[in-house]
């Protein structure tokens, strides 16, 4: 069976192409991280939402105009990578371009949970080719199944949309880190994302282009695929256990998106069910360096948001709590 959708987008063909084919404009409708090797025969792998995994071959190439993938998910029992077609045709309208996609490959109940899903994101394409933003993706909310993989995928997920609203003139804000103003706290989440990932064997490489946000999430998405291959009770050369490493990839990641949000004024949209699983998991790690100065001591929380109350854990105290 095979599932068709076309949408009109407000946007140039070349535009649309982008949109469906860059990891960076991916990100802001459909995939949480993407790579893609845009010639026939790479590859490809988006995490669609924490703990789903697309991937497969590019096929064909047309560049502004058409792509053609095998798709299917890793780990899957029934749609393996390849196993299916995802073909997309773009062609320029009046008023912007029309883009149609294709899914053939699949069974009456694979086409069912796909139709779904298409339309879910395709519905996000739209919003995102009309405004810019497609806003928080309920579905990458709550992941399915918390684990410490998906938890780190989802406080990227958080982290993400705080990153793309920083400006220029936000580099010299401070934060609620004192030894951190946003770019001294880019610069340490940089750092941190390299040494969690050496931990694991992997080299973490800054791509050093793009924005911000680009820069964060290719290196975050290095890091946990890295920590994927290992189980809570593993540890790498009898050192630092697999749980510990994973647990800090989300504290970092979220609670560093809070820093950079409280220096910006911006709102972390969160979900309290994520936050729960982060400071349970994040709170040995916490304990166990706090007496080395790398936390402070934790401050008072009444009435605070569960994500203000982690923070507040974490020795954070909200700007807006903070004497002039």
């Amino acid at each position: 069976m095979n599932y068709t959708r076309t949408v009109d987008l407000p946007v140039s063909a070349d535009e649309a192409f982008e949109l469906v084919t860059q990891p960076e404009r991916l990100r802001r409708w459909q995939a949480v991280t993407a790579y893609v090797d845009l010639r026939a025969g790479g590859d490809f792998r988006w995490t669609v939402t924490p703990g789903n995994h697309a991937a497969g071959t590019v096929h064909e190439v047309e560049p502004g105009r058409r792509v053609v993938l095998g798709f299917g998910w890793e780990g899957s029992d029934n749609l393996l990578p390849d196993a299916s077609t995802v073909t997309i045709t773009i062609e320029p309208t009046a008023a912007g371009s029309r883009v149609v996609l294709v899914h053939e490959g699949l069974d009456e109940a694979q086409a069912a949970a796909h139709a779904e899903g298409w339309n879910h994101f395709l519905d996000r394409l739209e919003r995102v080719a009309a405004s810019g933003d497609a806003g928080p993706d309920e579905w990458a909310w709550v992941p399915e199944v918390l684990d410490p993989i998906t938890a780190a995928e989802a406080s990227l997920a958080v982290l993400q949309p705080i990153l793309r609203g920083l400006t220029d003139e936000d580099k010299v804000k401070q934060t609620p880190c004192a030894d951190f103003d946003c770019h001294a706290l880019a610069e340490h989440l940089f750092g941190s994302l390299v040494g969690v990932g050496a931990m694991a064997g992997a080299t973490v490489t800054n791509p050093e282009e793009g924005s911000l946000e680009n820069r964060i999430s290719v290196m975050a998405d290095q890091a946990i695929t890295a920590w994927r291959h290992y189980d809570g009770d593993m540890s790498v050369d009898g050192k630092v256990p697999a749980a510990v490493a994973q647990a800090i990839l989300s504290i970092e990641l979220l609670l560093h998106g809070w820093d950079f949000a409280q220096a910006s004024g911006q709102q972390v949209h969160v979900s309290d069910e994520l936050v729960a699983y982060v400071r349970e998991i994040g709170t040995p790690v916490i304990d166990s360096v706090r007496p080395k100065g790398e936390f402070a001591a934790a401050v008072p929380a009444d009435g605070m948001s569960a994500l203000d109350a982690f923070a507040a854990f974490s020795g954070r105290t909200p700007l807006a709590a903070v004497p002039a």
